[in-house]
């Protein structure tokens, strides 16, 4: 106890730094002594001074390994100390119950580490001052091992408090950073630079940025005073989504080609690619790798490492846009304001004709849209858009029933040809991806039996499917989900009959017929029998419609209206209410978990059934 009253103005670490650094001084001589072995003449001679006997030296290296291991355990012990002595008391307070109980452990770490060092010099003075006489040397071998596991045990619970209060550090700080950033985003700037910054933290990186055309590395101030849309997505965004992104962005840019060869796009675009924890980022090659991967045919501007993506500006892309790992596209006006949490449904939708991407550009495009077979294929296949004309007669249809399919292509061409009209028809898959490898099958079979148009692309099918999803959530957002807005009820019925299975919609040209389910196949099939006498009179659309819906709908009834919100970004606010598309009710509301096992491909979120 005399070392503690000694040390006892000085604080905790210390008291044990001080001793451990006298403890060197002293162990400096007893470890040249060990060295009597060696060709070390020093210590030869030494030995000879402190009068080692030659029969004792093997025990004497024997017990300096004991030494050793416990002097390792004090080391590791005392930096443990003073690297918890060193933490931050803004962060590590004992106003705190745990980090309290966590600190008060330093006077026993300390204890145990001073009696270790005590017990140390006792047992070198011992055997430098007994020579040949070392009696007790079994004892204090076994009082070393003792002490030595004793610190190890100490150790480890401080190494794991160490871990503790780091995380907790780590907590305060991104909890004051995140704060800053909203504040950040709440102020008027006069540029976006200080937003970007925030966002994409340079750090050692005075080039954060590389240029997609290049390849080279640049500076943020390439996006000063422009409107920046920030592509953000984890590292398994899907290919189909890049594809139908890069073919916007790529046919813009070349529409906006000046005179002096250089495109003049009135906005930039930049992936901020998202891994968290960043931790698995840095310890993973593969990651590594399918980051380079995925940004290498990328021909916008990329973050130049996910690195530079700090873990408070990802709980703020959490909080602030919701982003759930599926792809968002914030838009950032030149001053840095939020123009759009999300633009990816307008881009789909309108493309790039939807700039600025503001809500107000929103409900300007939708005032000029009627609920037409263009809006549904536009920009997405010009052979089906080529179709449309008043004298064309068009099907869509979807599925996965092969023979399905091939039983109403067949019929529904036999009505067209007796009836002498023209009739096009193209097979647009089905949306739940799970089925891709099932639908390429199919899609494969429908072009080599040529039973009907059909994309040889699956990336085209997915934007089919993306397009009507963007004006669903849209329409939602918008606050357009009531029962006479005639979009609405047209996408909604598309979606649900595409749950059931084979579904078709029918068009005079640009004009939509009708939209309904599987049991158009009987229509079809019945018509020698039914209503090919009133097409003379009806037209070959109002016989077919008119069977349909007095006849065969009769008969059947109408399916139960089903259809799926996922939970992420870019569904955006889900209604609280929704009418049925058929009967006009309420509709009930169903909450679901899915999982389509491959992660890869599919929204793996929790998602809820209206």
């Amino acid at each position: 106890m005399s070392v503690f009253e000694h040390l006892s103005s000085y604080h905790w670490d210390g008291k044990l730094v001080l001793t451990l650094a006298a403890f060197a001084l002293n162990y400096g001589e007893f470890w040249l002594l060990v060295q009597f072995y060696s060709k070390n003449q020093l210590a030869k001679s030494l030995a000879m001074l402190k009068l080692v006997p030659v029969q004792n030296r093997v025990t004497l290296e024997s017990v300096s390994q004991g030494l050793n291991d416990l002097i390792r355990e004090m080391k590791s012990v005392t930096a443990c100390v003073v690297e918890l002595s060193e933490l931050p008391g803004r962060y590590i307070t004992l106003d705190d119950p745990q980090l309290s109980r966590i600190i008060s452990t330093i006077p026993i770490a300390v204890y145990w580490t001073i009696r270790s060092i005590v017990a140390c010099i006792s047992q070198i003075n011992m055997i430098t001052a007994m020579g040949h006489e070392m009696m007790n040397t079994q004892m204090d071998s076994w009082e070393t091992s003792m002490l030595a596991n004793k610190l190890k045990n100490i150790h480890d619970h401080l190494a794991e408090t160490l871990r503790l209060c780091y995380r907790h550090i780590e907590k305060q700080r991104s909890s004051e950073s995140l704060k800053m950033l909203h504040s950040l985003f709440d102020t008027t700037h006069i540029d976006n630079m200080k937003i970007l910054t925030a966002l994409i933290h340079p750090k050692n990186h005075t080039m954060p940025l590389q240029d997609g055309l290049t390849k080279r590395k640049v500076h943020l101030d390439v996006l000063r005073r422009k409107t920046v849309l920030l592509l953000i997505s984890d590292l398994n965004i899907l290919q189909d989504e890049l594809s139908i992104f890069e073919q916007i962005y790529t046919e813009s840019r070349s529409s906006l080609l000046g005179a002096d060869g250089k495109s003049h796009m009135p906005y930039e675009v930049v992936w901020v690619p998202i891994v968290d924890p960043i931790e698995d980022y840095e310890r993973s090659p593969s990651l590594q790798k399918k980051f380079e991967a995925l940004r290498a045919p990328m021909p916008w501007y990329t973050v130049d490492s996910p690195k530079l993506v700090e873990r408070h500006v990802v709980e703020f892309m959490r909080e602030r846009w919701h982003f759930m790992n599926k792809p968002i596209l914030v838009v950032l006006d030149p001053q840095g304001n939020e123009a759009s949490l999300n633009a990816l449904h307008m881009i789909w939708i309108w493309g790039t004709e939807a700039f600025p991407f503001t809500r107000a550009r929103e409900e300007e495009l939708w005032r000029r849209e009627t609920f037409t077979l263009n809006l549904i294929v536009d920009g997405i296949d010009a052979v089906i858009f080529n179709w449309i004309n008043p004298g064309n007669y068009i099907f869509l249809y979807g599925g996965d029933d092969l023979d399905w399919i091939r039983r109403f292509t067949m019929a529904a061409k036999a009505t067209a040809k007796d009836s002498d009209v023209k009739l096009e028809m193209a097979y647009v898959g089905k949306r739940n991806h799970s089925h891709r490898e099932q639908i390429r099958r199919i899609s494969e079979a429908v072009r080599a039996e040529n039973l009907s148009h059909s994309w040889a692309e699956p990336a085209l099918m997915w934007f089919f499917w993306a397009r009507l999803e963007s004006m669903l959530y849209s329409k939602i957002q918008l606050g357009k989900s009531d029962d006479h807005d005639e979009v609405m009820q047209g996408i909604k019925k598309i979606l649900s009959y595409d749950k059931l299975g084979g579904w078709a919609l029918l068009s005079k040209g640009a004009e939509i017929v009708m939209i309904t389910h599987g049991v158009i196949e009987r229509t079809v099939t019945v018509y020698d029998r039914t209503w090919k006498t009133h097409v003379p009179t009806k037209g070959y659309s109002k016989a077919m419609y008119d069977h349909h819906h007095d006849e065969v709908l009769r008969e059947t009834g109408h399916p139960c209206a089903h259809f799926d919100f996922h939970i992420t970004a870019r569904s955006g606010r889900i209604p609280e209410k929704m009418n049925c598309f058929e009967c006009h009710r309420p509709m009930e509301k169903y909450m679901s978990f899915a999982c389509c096992h491959d992660e890869k491909l599919l929204d793996q979120d929790e998602n809820y059934n209206f």
